[in-house]
């Protein structure tokens, strides 16, 4: 089932107040097919989009959620992912943030043990659905298109940068806050992602640890990749979650986890501050130069 139009409205709405506070962006929400079928039915993807005024062309993000969804229990778009959006659009970028959970029939995943959603498949494309939007409108440069995921969304961008995933043009550079990276460093094979990856972890993190993507991070650079970890010490899941008390949360599929359940989550302000500097001044070397 879709976001019901009242819920998009209200959202809408929100953004709308937001947005009259600051004349260096605008923001639309826009639609675009998913690059394949789920449970055999097509796919219309919803996003929310900041962007410069004036004509471009300008730098671009794909954003990508966590397993929870972009929305929060009232429909509204978290205030963390607001705030992201805002940033990025001040900075001079066209910042897309996806939906790949609502058009799907879902609110959150965080709970389900066998998810229907996967992030080396869904969200691998739609990462790539919408880089093909943006890379087809005139007020983005195309090739200084970027990709910054959080939880979930950042394991599914660490999948977005294998070769064998890649769609022309290609991510240009990428982020991945607190992913998931123990299925990757278990591989065989090396990971080696085709463009600049940072990644930003909290090493208290009982979710998605932080070891397995320093074992990742070491084995891309000995293959040759452009590869960053940055770690903070005693620092939880979702450290740069906005207004969010650090909390347990049992009800949460963790496969890190004995019981297979539960994890530790909630924000750390001085690590936030760290990863969003770190963060804008990576895009910023590489999508403006």
């Amino acid at each position: 089932m879709r976001l019901s139009l009242k819920i998009l409205v209200c959202a809408t709405l929100l953004l709308a107040v937001s947005a009259a506070r600051s004349a260096s962006y605008e923001t639309e929400w826009v639609e675009f097919p998913a690059l394949r079928e789920f449970n055999g039915s097509p796919v219309q993807l919803d996003a929310l989009m900041f962007r410069p005024p004036g004509a471009g062309p300008f730098p671009a993000l794909v954003l990508l959620h966590g397993c929870g969804g972009m929305y929060t229990s009232q429909g509204y778009v978290t205030a963390s992912y607001r705030d992201w959006l805002e940033r990025l659009g001040e900075q001079g970028y066209v910042a897309l943030l996806v939906d790949s959970f609502n058009p799907r029939g879902y609110r959150s995943i965080c709970e389900i043990q066998k998810r229907p959603i996967l992030v080396s498949r869904e969200r691998v494309d739609d990462a790539y659905a919408a880089l093909q939007w943006l890379a087809g409108q005139p007020y983005v440069k195309a090739d200084r298109i970027g990709l910054i995921g959080w939880s979930n969304g950042g394991s599914g961008t660490l999948y977005s940068l294998l070769p064998a995933n890649r769609r022309e043009p290609g991510f240009r550079s990428a982020v991945a806050f607190y992913p998931g990276c123990t299925t990757l460093a278990r591989a065989t094979t090396p990971y080696r992602p085709y463009a600049p990856l940072l990644i930003l972890s909290g090493e208290a993190d009982d979710w998605t640890p932080a070891a397995p993507c320093m074992r990742l991070a070491d084995g891309a650079r000995a293959a040759g990749s452009t590869v960053t970890i940055v770690t903070y010490p005693g620092v939880y899941h979702s450290f740069d979650r906005i207004n969010s008390p650090v909390r347990y949360r049992p009800d949460v599929r963790n496969p890190n986890k004995p019981e297979g359940r539960g994890a530790t989550v909630g924000g750390d302000s001085a690590a936030r501050e760290d990863a969003t500097r770190r963060t804008l001044e990576f895009f910023a070397q590489q999508l403006k130069n």
